[in-house]
């Protein structure tokens, strides 16, 4: 099973998607959002942890959490310019505790490792105007959370419900699920709200998240719901989201359309699910502060 995630930059109308599949296979995609242009650029052999990953406020850097679970990193923190992956700074984590960070600006950079792994691998440097902080009163500590939803409120999202967790079921493919979701709402220029419902973790050759996701009206009333969509966000007022890997753009003008048409009022931006790793070189801009 494949998935998709997405970050958009605040400043600039650039997005990167997370293309994930097989489980630890993931490639990195550069989505220009005026023209939904793709650009692809490189796989990893190894997990990216999307939710722990920020790019800078232009898009021009993605500084990610990426782990191939074998020696001689195991895990690391790196700085890419997206859509490709070659590092040009790395951390060296070694476990999947905390990792990734936070752009404040294109030069500051809030790193989540503990203190002892602040130091940068061999051959790596940062550029001479960039600075690098610790992140939060606890550096490293965590999984997703709390830097995800630290990374929700700056981008706009609110926490309307913490969630209810229900009993663990370790049997299942989801073996933690929510009586109550943990939601979090993002206004649209227009004034309609999308809902994000994480309903449950852990689910095993998919998305760990099980997440879906609703369009309420100005009243809070609710429009349509767009069940298991691992990803969706506001471009403007265009809803963008991903489902069974493939992204989709309902504009603005189509809601309407939508709510009785279904399916048909969409823009298929592209259909993912059929990519198969291949290796690419970075070019050599892409190798250079």
């Amino acid at each position: 099973m494949s998935s998709l995630f997405a970050i958009v930059a605040r400043r600039a109308p650039i997005a990167v998607i997370f293309r994930r599949g097989p489980s630890k296979q993931v490639l990195l995609i550069k989505w220009h959002l005026g023209t939904d242009k793709l650009e692809y650029g490189q796989w990893l052999k190894g997990r990216i942890y999307e939710r722990r990953c920020d790019l800078s406020p232009s898009g021009n850097l993605l500084i990610y959490f990426a782990a191939s679970f074998k020696p001689p990193l195991y895990s690391w923190t790196a700085i890419s310019k997206p859509p490709f992956l070659t590092a040009l700074a790395l951390w060296p984590k070694g476990d999947t505790w905390g990792g990734g960070g936070v752009f404040d600006s294109e030069t500051a950079i809030q790193l989540n490792h503990r203190p002892e792994h602040h130091a940068m691998a061999p051959g790596f440097r940062l550029k001479k105007d960039m600075r690098i902080a610790p992140y939060g009163s606890r550096p490293g500590g965590g999984e997703d959370f709390p830097i995800y939803h630290s990374l929700l409120l700056r981008n706009g999202w609110t926490l309307v419900h913490k969630g209810v967790a229900g009993r663990p079921d370790r049997r299942s493919n989801a073996p933690w699920q929510y009586d109550m979701p943990i939601t979090y709402e993002k206004l649209s220029g227009g004034g309609r709200r999308l809902q994000m419902q994480i309903r449950g973790a852990g689910k095993k050759m998919d998305t760990w998240y099980r997440v879906d996701h609703v369009v309420l009206d100005e009243a809070g009333q609710q429009l349509f719901a767009l069940p298991r969509t691992s990803w969706a966000d506001w471009s403007g007022r265009d809803l963008l989201f991903a489902k069974e890997c493939k992204l989709f753009r309902l504009r603005r003008k189509n809601f309407s359309s939508y709510l009785n048409h279904g399916d048909k009022a969409l823009k298929l931006v592209a259909d993912l699910s059929t990519l198969k790793f291949e290796e690419k070189v970075a070019p050599h801009k892409a190798t250079m502060w």
